[in-house]
Formats: C-alpha cells, sequence, structure tokens
C-alpha cells in the first residue's frame, strides 16, 4: 500500500501496482481492494489429497500445514543443487547418461544433507572454511615428508562431528 501511495503522490513512477486505479488519466487508490486484501491478510489454503499420514493415522490440519511449512527445504536442496553443487543442466541423450548425472547429482544432496544435519553448519561455509586446507606428501630420497596447515579449532570440530 506504501507504494500504491507514493505513486499516486508522484513520489515513485507507477508501475504495476494492483492496488493503483487509474481512471480518465487520473491515479487513486483502489481502497476496496485495499480493504479485502486486509481482511484476508495472513490466510492461507492448503489442500491434499493424502487419505493417511505416513504413519497410517488420519491427516490433520496440523499435518498437513506443517508438511507446506517443511517445503522449503526442499526448495533449498534445488537451489543448492545448481549452485553449491556446481549441478548445471547437462544435455544427455541416452537413458543411462541421464540417470547417472541424476544418480550422481542426488547423491551429492545426500552427502550435502548429512554433513549440514551433523555440523549445523550451511554447505556454503563448509566448503568456504574446509576448502583452504589440503594435506601433501612429499618424496625427498627415502623420506616421505608431510606438509599440512593446522586446521583452525571450529572446523576441526565440525570434522569430528561428521565422522
Amino acid at each position: 500500500m506504501a507504494k500504491a501511495e507514493k505513486a499516486v503522490a508522484g513520489l515513485a513512477p507507477v508501475k504495476k501496482n494492483r492496488f493503483i486505479t487509474l481512471a480518465g488519466g487520473q491515479t487513486s487508490v483502489n481502497r476496496e481492494l485495499e480493504a479485502k486484501a486486509r481482511a484476508l491478510a495472513g490466510l492461507k489454503g492448503y489442500t491434499t489429497n493424502l487419505a493417511a499420514c505416513p504413519d497410517g493415522t488420519p491427516v490433520t490440519a496440523g499435518f498437513v500445514i506443517s508438511s507446506y511449512h517443511q517445503l522449503w527445504r526442499i526448495e533449498k536442496s534445488f537451489r543448492m543443487s545448481k549452485h553449491d553443487l556446481k549441478a548445471r543442466p547437462v544435455y544427455h541423450h541416452k537413458r543411462e547418461s541421464i540417470d547417472a548425472h541424476l544418480g550422481i547429482v542426488f547423491a551429492a544432496l545426500a552427502v550435502t544433507r548429512f554433513i549440514e544435519d551433523r555440523t549445523g553448519w550451511s554447505i556454503k561455509r563448509f566448503v568456504r572454511t574446509a576448502r583452504r586446507y589440503r594435506t601433501i606428501q612429499i618424496r625427498a630420497g627415502q623420506h616421505l615428508l608431510t606438509a599440512e596447515d593446522p586446521l583452525p579449532p571450529d572446523l576441526r570440530v565440525a570434522l569430528a562431528r561428521i565422522k
């Protein structure tokens, strides 16, 4: 509503806004639509085709609402799979290569979820923190030398939780 009122007052450009009415070259705020929107604010409809919960009990309103509230986790997974896992669309033409690609992406997603659940960190934070630390082995004659940077305490704790 604030955007609509600013646009009508000439303080902001008039763009697509459902609360603005254009009539005869004059702009005004549609107060009837505002009243309807305020009356429905906070109400949301939920639908389901489930007859029973996974444990066999009848579906309750609380179960349906809590299931909808978990959708953000699924959406986060698909956003994360494209960005953090670098899983880009691959144009495969054979069924086997498509299945292999999806298998790898979902395996990476499962490992990611495991790491996030165990450490309490986002996968982005974990990858950025752990990426800097590597161990290399150098063979000098008959000797094998190991070179590594010491891990910071928070990463050491996170790695211990994964084991």
